[in-house]
């Protein structure tokens, strides 16, 4: 068999490929963790997407502390040309307009070239929202198991709606979050801040079943000590290297949940279940500060995506019920 010929030219580098930190890429990561109290999670996307733009000024000669405008949008334009949704890219944009603030503060630089880039342009997307009967299904299924790892489901999938929670900020609450005053949770959130969120009857019961439970999901005492569960300061602990349960879990558990609930797996997820959080809230009554308050948003602008929601159901109900709206050619 004759050997195989090598390629005539060599593949080409994608620009999504990572390279070597740049310069100033630690200290633009410590500034953000010490001054922002950016998450650990947040600060990893910033590296990838840093390191993705210093891979492809590699072949150009460039680096990323010098790069131009032009620099900018060829980077933008591959991104494109790969099949990069706009909303990634725009993204990725973000991530270097704040390095480029970072080195104009700091001295290292005389201009931001980031300055006169145009953001990639997205359509806004709305929440995909689970319908209040879709809920009650997932809750309905999640109570009818009643050994321990049932317990601790209805538990999460209880706090997730009736807080609102980021899956992060439900996989990280400690226990003493609940001891204070069982009517209220203790989350900590994005940039380290605190919030109160008040607690239903029935998540306060959900969580007091689960709470009778919690020691079984307890790592074990080691070796030589007496035959006991260790203790954890997490709400819900886990046997694995976090200590706590993960988000991964969390997402995994509520698609088996799902399919249990006869309700599409594919729409449900934590994050989901935030949106119909805050959307079903809005259906009844509330106002947008109070949801603000209560999901954690830094700008009430972020929480007005709601009311496109809201828009939507409106203009459905009209179209359907309106005497107006019905077919008079006949």
């Amino acid at each position: 068999m004759p050997a195989r010929r090598p390629p005539l030219t060599p593949p080409l580098t994608s620009p999504l490929t990572t390279s070597q930190p740049t310069s100033q890429l630690e200290p633009f990561l410590e500034m953000l963790a010490a001054e922002r109290g950016a998450a650990a999670n947040t600060l990893e996307a910033y590296r990838r997407d840093l390191e993705s733009f210093a891979a492809f000024l590699r072949p150009r000669r460039r680096q990323a502390e010098t790069a131009s405008a032009d620099d900018l949008r060829a980077f933008l334009s591959q991104l494109a040309k790969a099949g990069m949704a706009p909303r990634t890219a725009a993204r990725r944009l973000s991530a270097l307009r704040q390095f480029y603030r970072f080195l104009l503060s700091e001295g290292l630089r005389g201009d931001d070239p980031s300055a006169a880039i145009d953001s990639p342009r997205q359509g806004r997307s709305l929440p995909k929202v689970l319908s209040e009967t879709e809920v009650d299904a997932l809750l309905a299924a999640a109570q009818a198991r009643q050994d321990a790892e049932g317990l601790r489901l209805a538990a999460l999938v209880e706090l997730l709606y009736a807080t609102g929670l980021r899956v992060s900020e439900l996989v990280g609450l400690r226990l003493a979050a609940t001891r204070r005053d069982q009517r209220l949770l203790i989350v900590r959130g994005k940039g380290n801040k605190e919030r109160m969120v008040p607690l239903s009857e029935a998540a306060r019961r959900s969580l007091a079943a689960y709470l009778g439970v919690r020691a079984s999901f307890l790592p074990k005492a080691g070796k030589g000590e007496k035959a006991r569960p260790a203790d954890s300061p997490w709400l819900f602990p886990s046997r694995g290297a976090s200590g706590h349960i993960t988000r991964h879990r969390v997402g995994q558990l509520l698609k088996d949940l799902a399919r249990e609930a006869r309700v599409d797996a594919a729409k449900v997820s934590p994050h989901v279940i935030r949106h119909a959080f805050a959307s079903h809230l809005l259906d009844h009554g509330a106002d947008l500060r109070s949801l603000q308050k209560m999901l954690g948003h830094a700008d009430i602008s972020t929480t007005q995506i709601y009311t496109h929601v809201l828009n939507e159901r409106l203009k459905s109900l009209v179209q359907t019920h309106h005497p107006l709206a019905k077919d008079r050619s006949g």
